[in-house]
């Protein structure tokens, strides 16, 4: 089977773009095709595969898929390059539209030089800080922050938010020594966090900036995670680091994000989406009779 495919990347954060307004895909196949195109030695090599499709409750549809071939929930930068892609191949033709996800429906504008997308900016809408929001094993607190967590022998404190996925949040004096590679995958997997959890180590620079690293569920190390970065002004905002409704600049391991957490209580975020390549993938399918 041929599978026609875009390769986009933001600030390094790079999935498979399949554009199901002009084919189909089999439900059955999805997870496959996302763990054998993800592969760098046998596929195209990416963080994951991302869907964007039709949808009677938006302009757009995204679903996403981690490189292991799990489902997840929300990606803001996927949302950043779906929004590029829907306004350049004109599925949208308003610089102003919304885009769904399995978590919900978000606002997108792109910011167009020379017909070309040069940045977009998502309503990423409210954060949701229950523990069972997460969800977290627990007492169901409104708000779980700076709490103690022990792992492997660390004593570290989390913040957790969902910014419609998981995210757990370690502030670290220097990101250069935090135990990403350490305990990442531990934390991810640990079972106070039951649907697993993105892992993100953050070291406040100054009341304007923040240093980010991340563990991502599914995928593992990024380069960039869009709602972990809004997780972590959220976070850092619950931890009196940071002011609401100021615009943070949070420098990821692939380039700068620009996040706002407002009066209103969204969370904006505004930063770059690129074009790898395009081209066509052959796919093996599940059943070679078929």
């Amino acid at each position: 089977m041929e599978i026609p495919f875009t390769k986009m990347h933001a600030l390094g954060n790079n999935y498979i773009y399949l554009d199901l307004f002009k084919f189909k895909l089999e439900e059955e196949i999805l997870s496959d095709v996302t763990v054998k195109v993800s592969n760098v030695s046998t596929g195209i090599g990416s963080d994951g595969m991302i869907l964007i499709h039709p949808t009677k409750n938006a302009e757009v549809g995204m679903r996403i898929f981690n490189k292991d071939g799990s489902e997840g929930m929300n990606c803001g930068n996927g949302l950043r390059c779906t929004a590029r892609y829907a306004y350049e191949t004109e599925i949208v033709t308003q610089k102003q539209f919304r885009i769904e996800t399995k978590s919900g429906i978000v606002h997108a504008e792109v910011i167009v030089d020379d017909d070309k997308v040069k940045d977009v900016t998502i309503d990423m809408g409210k954060p949701r800080l229950r523990r069972s929001n997460i969800p977290m094993v627990g007492e169901d607190l409104e708000q779980v922050v700076n709490e103690p967590f022990e792992i492997n022998g660390h004593n570290l404190n989390v913040t957790t938010v969902s910014m419609g996925n998981p995210h757990a949040v370690f502030f670290v004096h220097d990101i250069e020594e935090a135990p990403l590679y350490e305990l990442g995958e531990t934390i991810e997997k640990d079972l106070r966090f039951p649907e697993r959890v993105n892992v993100e180590f953050v070291e406040v620079v100054n009341e304007n900036e923040l240093n980010f690293r991340v563990w991502e569920r599914g995928s593992g190390i990024t380069e960039a995670c869009g709602t972990g970065a809004c997780a972590a002004v959220v976070a850092a905002t619950l931890n009196n680091y940071i002011r609401k409704n100021t615009l943070i600049t949070v420098h990821l391991q692939g380039g700068d994000l620009f996040i706002k957490w407002d009066e209103d209580g969204s969370v904006w975020m505004t930063g770059e989406a690129k074009v790898i390549a395009t081209g066509s993938y052959y796919y093996e399918t599940l059943n070679p009779n078929g």
